[in-house]
């Protein structure tokens, strides 16, 4: 069956609920990475706060305590990535097995959709778990690429070299930030996307959830509140 027929085996309101899962997934992140100037996200402080980090870092001696937290970065970022190896390769094995998974599907809903949606179901849950894994191994090797930078700041601050190679080691670590970030996004709506094995306003519900509950956290919650409270230098 080709993909033309497939699509046609979707409802209306299922082609609704896939077309609003893509637009929020792919288009939260533009708007989370880059807010408007009054209303800064979560991410963006933190990145400047990632900034100081490495203006510090130059005046550090022994530097050990960085190249820890370096270390617990890339561990987070590569135990991700598994997870999301695992998720695809979980994923794949019921593309294989569809027709049981249909029956399995049809005890906790009346759908009696054809196998060839199920597949495309499957498929989207592949996308997204595929899109998470891309994105924690590029942050993993971003930070990698961070920890060298960083080795390569010479010892006295005073050099003329400290501040510039600490800059670009800062980019880079807000570079690998965006991707685990980025990652971590396509984890709640990977989540969100299973949901359309129960429906299309099930699919549609979890979205709408998945979407709220990022938003919150970069833009309503008590860490956000925090990191802007004026008792130091805060970065915004």
């Amino acid at each position: 069956m080709g993909w033309g027929t497939a699509i046609d085996a979707l409802t209306p309101l299922d082609l609704g609920a896939v077309c609003l899962f893509l637009l929020l997934w792919l288009g939260v992140s533009p708007i989370i990475e880059n807010p408007p100037a009054s209303r800064p996200s979560t991410s963006k402080l933190m990145s400047e706060y990632r900034r100081l980090w490495m203006q510090e870092f130059v005046k550090r001696d022994p530097r050990i305590f960085d190249s820890q937290i370096v270390s617990s970065l890339r561990q987070g970022t590569a135990f991700f990535a598994s997870a999301s190896m695992i998720a695809i390769g979980g994923g794949l094995a019921l593309l294989g097995n569809a027709d049981r998974l249909r029956g399995v599907a049809q005890d906790l809903t009346s759908s009696a959709d054809p196998v060839v949606v199920w597949e495309l179901k499957l498929i989207l849950m592949l996308v997204i778990a595929a899109n998470a894994f891309l994105k924690f191994v590029w942050s993993h090797r971003l930070f990698g690429y961070c920890s060298i930078l960083m080795a390569a700041v010479p010892v006295d601050a005073n050099d003329p070299f400290a501040q510039p190679r600490a800059k670009k080691a800062a980019e880079i670590n807000i570079t690998a930030a965006k991707a685990y970030n980025r990652g971590l996004r396509s984890v709640y709506f990977g989540i969100a996307s299973a949901a359309w094995l129960a429906g299309a306003i099930p699919l549609i519900i979890a979205t709408i959830f998945a979407l709220l509950v990022i938003v919150r956290r970069e833009f309503t919650s008590f860490s956000r509140t925090v990191l802007l409270e004026d008792t130091d230098r805060t970065p915004s």
